[in-house]
């Protein structure tokens, strides 16, 4: 059993009198450990795909397993228990909190663990360090270039040491070589022992990744592309 497995998944959403499908019983399973690329055109179903194995909303119908938990037998106070457990969420568009220096932007997710601030503090400036931000740890987001910022929420995404990291398109809004230098810290995490989703309309970071999921029109290819690289 993989540590995330969804099995004929279905999700539907009801706008006004229509209902629209955007999961049309997929199928997927993600190994402990794996760095998996998800791809697919615009509205084939990768957001839907994501928030279901970041435990952000529940099938319609069909199974979703995060470890031996089935989150759609769970309730929003345990399912938030679970992300903060479990995951760690990197997004395209950084979502940092502006009013906050870096390392109280990469402590927060400790504050919902009840972990003490002295505690907070001094892991934030560690993870800081870990991905190369020693000297801006007291910086604001507008203080940071685009490749900083993604790497403050990369260190926040390891802020509860999560076994499973979903990243959004984290290279959309960086440039080439700054982008490449991200993908090869997610490869670094994933080296680590992280358990790495991707999702990526970019062939040149899919590369990096183990395998690629296809997604089409709601549907998962059951024949995945697998990669031989050398990251």
């Amino acid at each position: 059993m993989g540590i995330i497995e969804l099995e004929n998944v279905r999700k539907i959403y009801q706008l006004g009198e229509t209902e629209v499908e955007a999961l049309r019983g997929s199928d997927v399973e993600i190994e402990q450990g794996e760095f998996v690329a998800v791809m697919g055109p615009s509205g084939s179903g990768k957001s839907t795909l994501m928030n279901m194995i970041g435990a952000l909303d529940i099938p319609t119908s069909g199974k979703v397993s995060i470890g031996d938990e089935d989150i759609g037998e769970m309730k929003q106070d345990e399912l938030a228990l679970l992300r903060s457990r479990k995951i760690g969420f990197i997004f395209q568009e950084f979502n940092l909190i502006n009013s906050m220096n870096a390392w109280q932007n990469v402590a927060l997710p400790m504050v919902f663990r009840d972990v003490k601030k002295s505690e907070r503090k001094k892991r934030a400036v560690s993870l800081l360090e870990q991905v190369g931000l020693e000297e801006r740890t007291s910086h604001r987001p507008s203080e940071l270039s685009g490749g900083q910022r993604q790497r403050v929420s990369i260190a926040r995404s390891l802020a509860n040491n999560p076994e499973i990291i979903l990243a959004d398109e984290p290279t959309g809004n960086l440039d080439t070589k700054t982008g490449a230098k991200i993908m090869d810290l997610l490869t670094e995490l994933n080296n680590d022992g992280k358990t790495i989703i991707m999702v990526t309309h970019d062939p040149n970071d899919a590369e990096y990744a183990d395998r690629t999921i296809t997604i089409i029109d709601g549907k998962t290819n059951p024949e995945d592309e697998r990669t031989d690289n050398e990251n």
